[in-house]
């Protein structure tokens, strides 16, 4: 009976939207700070956001009184039909429900759709999700840089992905 109450109620939804406002960029500033030893910082990501070159997207979670809430983001910068990843991130306490793949994805369709020919993208060797996720979107390596990650926090070397679009 209680469930059948409930299923009367609209659910809370994901969806993908732009950034709004300083809110959203704090919410990113702690997000990237949980997913990178060295996150970025408002300044940085406001630079980011005011480069033409450069798409930012973000996972919400809309709940039914319809706060809005992020949960991840991904930026992208597209010059001369290539595109890089430039960061993907997503909520510690959400990782692991295909909410990274879902940012991609969508950022993909988006890309292809200007016309875009490639994408690249650097991941830590020693990070087996992101590596799983990006393997399984038809990224391939075509590089490695070593030292790329200065701390050595994240393995010290860095894949260099790349994805055919067109």
């Amino acid at each position: 009976m209680f469930y059948s109450m409930m299923s009367l109620f609209p659910q809370s939804r994901l969806m993908t939207d732009d950034v709004r406002g300083e809110t959203d960029i704090e919410a990113m500033v702690a997000i990237h700070a949980e997913g990178f030893r060295r996150g970025w910082g408002i300044d940085e990501i406001e630079k980011l956001l005011a480069d033409r070159t450069v798409r930012c997207l973000l996972l919400r979670r809309e709940t039914v009184l319809g706060t809005r809430r992020v949960l991840g983001f991904i930026m992208m910068r597209s010059v001369a039909g290539e595109a890089e990843v430039l960061t993907i991130a997503v909520a510690s306490a959400r990782r692991g429900h295909g909410y990274g793949r879902r940012l991609l994805e969508e950022a993909l369709r988006r890309t292809y759709a200007e016309g875009v020919g490639e994408v690249f993208l650097e991941v830590s060797e020693s990070n087996p999700p992101a590596l799983a996720l990006y393997r399984r979107l038809g990224f391939g390596e075509v590089g490695r840089r070593k030292g790329y990650y200065a701390d050595g926090g994240q393995g010290g070397t860095a894949l260099v992905m790349r994805l055919q679009l067109r």
